[in-house]
C-alpha cells in the first residue's frame, strides 16, 4: 500500500449555491490527501473528466449527496498502482471509469445487468467506495466519493468493478466520453430500445447523452430520426450527426410536429432531458404500440403522469435505462470499435477542453445548454 499522497481536486462543500457559478464558486479547488490503494483497490491517475448533468444535479441540489464530495463520474486515466488481490489491471493500463460499480455477485450482476448492481448503488448513495472506504481527506476530515469515481481529482482510488481497460491509442479527451455520454445514450438505443433498421425515432434533449443516443440510432440504421431541443445550436449539431428532421421545442409543440411528420407518432421516443414534462411529451409522441425510453434523471420529487388507459388500449411501453443498460466490459470496447470504424462520430460530442480551475465556468455553460460535452484535461 502506498503512503498517503497529495492530490489536487475540485470539491463540493455546499449544494444549491447561486448562479452564476463563476461568482459563487461551488466547486472549490483544494489540495487534499489520498490514501494509497488497499487490498482490492486501484490507484488511477485521472487524465480526463467530463462535465455532465449528473454532476450538475449534485451541485444544484436536485440529487442530494453527502458533503464534502469530490465530484466527477465520467473519466479516464492510467492505472498507477494496484493493491493486493487485484487481478486484470496493472500499472500503465489505460482505463475508462464506469459510474455504477459492479460487485459481480448480486442478483442483477448475475443476470448480466450490472447497471442495477445493488451494492454499487448503495455505495454511490452513501458516497463511499463499494467496500465502504473513504480514501480522500483533509486535516483528518474524510471526504466523500462520487459514483466510485471522483474524477475531478488528479488521482483517485477506485475498485476494479469501476474500470474497463482500453487500448492506449484512444486520446483521453475522447476516451472520457465513453464512460457516460456514449455508454448512457448509445447504450440506451442499442440495449434498452433495441432499435431495428427502418424504425422511426425521436430524441428529446440534445446534451451529450441525447446526441450520443442520436448517433446510436443512426448507427442502427433507423429510418426517420427526429431531434428535439430548445436551442438552435443543438439542432444544428443533430443535423450533422444524422437527424433527418429537427424540431425546436421553443417555437413548436413537438408532439404535434412529430405526429404530423410520422402520421401518428414514432416507434421509439428517447427522453434524455431529465425533465418529467419532456418525458410526457416523448410518451405522447409515440405511435400505438410504441416505446418510450427514459434516460434522463429528473428531480426525485417530480412525477410522471400519463393517461393510464393508453398503456393497455394503445399497447404503449415505457422503459427506463440506466447506464444504457450496458455491460461496460462488453459494450465500451464495442462502442470504441464503432468509433474507429466511423459508425459513432464521438469526437463531434467534444465541445471544449478545460483546466480544472475553469470548472465553475464550465458548469455555467452546461447549465445554459451551450455545450454538448466539456472535458477537463489533467
Amino acid at each position: 500500500m502506498l503512503p498517503c499522497m497529495k492530490t489536487k481536486a475540485a470539491v463540493l462543500h455546499n449544494a444549491e449555491q447561486p448562479l452564476p457559478y463563476a461568482n459563487s464558486q461551488p466547486m472549490v479547488i483544494e489540495e487534499i490527501e489520498l490514501d494509497g490503494p488497499g487490498e482490492g483497490e486501484v490507484l488511477v491517475e485521472v487524465k480526463g473528466a467530463g462535465l455532465c448533468h449528473s454532476d450538475l444535479s449534485v451541485i444544484n441540489g436536485s440529487r442530494p449527496r453527502p458533503m464534502p464530495m469530490v465530484l466527477g463520474h465520467e473519466a479516464s486515466g492510467i492505472v498507477r498502482e494496484v493493491g493486493q488481490g487485484v487481478y486484470g489491471f496493472a500499472p500503465d493500463d489505460h482505463v475508462i471509469f464506469t459510474f455504477i460499480p459492479s460487485c459481480g455477485m448480486c442478483r442483477y450482476c448475475a443476470e448480466g445487468r450490472p447497471s442495477l448492481c445493488e451494492p454499487g448503488m448503495d455505495a454511490n448513495n452513501a458516497g463511499t467506495l463499494m467496500n465502504g472506504g473513504q480514501r480522500f481527506s483533509s486535516n483528518g476530515k474524510p471526504y466523500f466519493h462520487h459514483c466510485g469515481v471522483s474524477g475531478y481529482s488528479q488521482f483517485t482510488i477506485t475498485l476494479p468493478g469501476s474500470l474497463v481497460k482500453i487500448d492506449k491509442s484512444l486520446p483521453f479527451e475522447l476516451a472520457t466520453l465513453f464512460g457516460c455520454a456514449v455508454m448512457t445514450g448509445t447504450g440506451a438505443v442499442m440495449n434498452t430500445a433495441n432499435i431495428q433498421t427502418g424504425q422511426s425515432v425521436a430524441v428529446f434533449g440534445l446534451g451529450g447523452v441525447g446526441l450520443a443516443a442520436l448517433m446510436g440510432a443512426k448507427a442502427c440504421n433507423a429510418g426517420q430520426i427526429i431531434a428535439v431541443d430548445l436551442l438552435d445550436s443543438k439542432l444544428e449539431m443533430a443535423k450533422n450527426l444524422g437527424a433527418t428532421h429537427v424540431v425546436s421545442a421553443k417555437d413548436n409543440n413537438p408532439v404535434e410536429v412529430i405526429q404530423d411528420l410520422t402520421h401518428g407518432g414514432v416507434e421509439i421516443a428517447i427522453e434524455s432531458a431529465g425533465n418529467a414534462t419532456v418525458l410526457a411529451q416523448a410518451y405522447e409522441s409515440t405511435m400505438r404500440g410504441g416505446t418510450t425510453v427514459a434516460i434522463g434523471l429528473p428531480h426525485p420529487d417530480h412525477q410522471f403522469s400519463i393517461p393510464a388507459v393508453t398503456l393497455s388500449a394503445m399497447e404503449k411501453t415505457v422503459k427506463g435505462s440506466y447506464q444504457g443498460s450496458c455491460v461496460p466490459s462488453r459494450d465500451i470496447p464495442k462502442f470504441i470499435e464503432m468509433f474507429h470504424a466511423g459508425q459513432l462520430p464521438v469526437d463531434q460530442l467534444l465541445t471544449d477542453t478545460l483546466h480544472l480551475e475553469e470548472i465553475n465556468e464550465g458548469f455555467d455553460r452546461l447549465h445554459k445548454g451551450e455545450v454538448a460535452r466539456q472535458v477537463i484535461l489533467f
